[in-house]
């Protein structure tokens, strides 16, 4: 390992299930370790729905911020692209961890582009994330039972992976998080 991937910063990509809960715990993270990056993506997703703060733009803008290079990685999920900024990796240049919401299919393509990502995968139980579906109101009832046959998908091999379960309270969930990702060597 080089002496810049010693003190590089960690990307940790945070996956799971639509429903999981992926949101409230990054930002519990961000609140408990204020050290943190919390990346903003940019999606093909219309302003102000909800959920992530992220930076929306058009299908054609998106693919003219690819052909420009704006992005580390990018993706296409559930009729949206996604893009993790290319700036991630002026924070992990200068040893600032950073935590973005990943898709499990893009993490190939993450680890080829992060030499010290680490993968936080957020589980919960089918119930509970029926329930937390239902409640945000932006899927049918069909799209959440296809969501949730989407949820038992495996990661890729090969990956540094850390397992997480949000069934229970934020706060022990959150607790958790910070105690499996304080290792600051990986």
């Amino acid at each position: 390992m080089t002496q810049a991937h010693q003190t590089a910063g960690r990307l940790i990509a945070v996956v799971g299930p639509s429903g999981v809960g992926k949101d409230s715990v990054m930002a519990g993270l961000q609140n408990a370790l204020p050290h943190l990056h919390l990346v903003r993506r940019v999606i093909t997703r219309a302003p102000g729905l909800g959920g992530e703060a992220y930076d929306a733009v058009t299908v054609a803008q998106f693919q003219a911020m690819v052909e420009d290079g704006a992005f580390a990685v990018h993706w296409g999920a559930h009729g949206l692209h996604y893009g993790i900024p290319i700036a991630v990796q002026h924070h992990l240049a200068a040893g600032t961890d950073c935590l973005a919401n990943f898709s499990r299919k893009a993490l190939p393509q993450a680890a080829a582009m992060f030499p010290r990502l680490i993968v936080l995968n957020i589980t919960a139980k089918p119930d509970t994330i029926a329930r937390r579906l239902a409640a945000r109101g932006r899927e049918t009832g069909s799209e959440i039972a296809h969501r949730l046959a989407q949820a038992e998908k495996p990661l890729p091999p090969g990956l540094n992976v850390v397992e997480l379960a949000n069934d229970g309270p934020l706060s022990q969930t959150v607790a958790q998080a910070v105690a499996l990702l304080q290792p600051s060597s990986v």
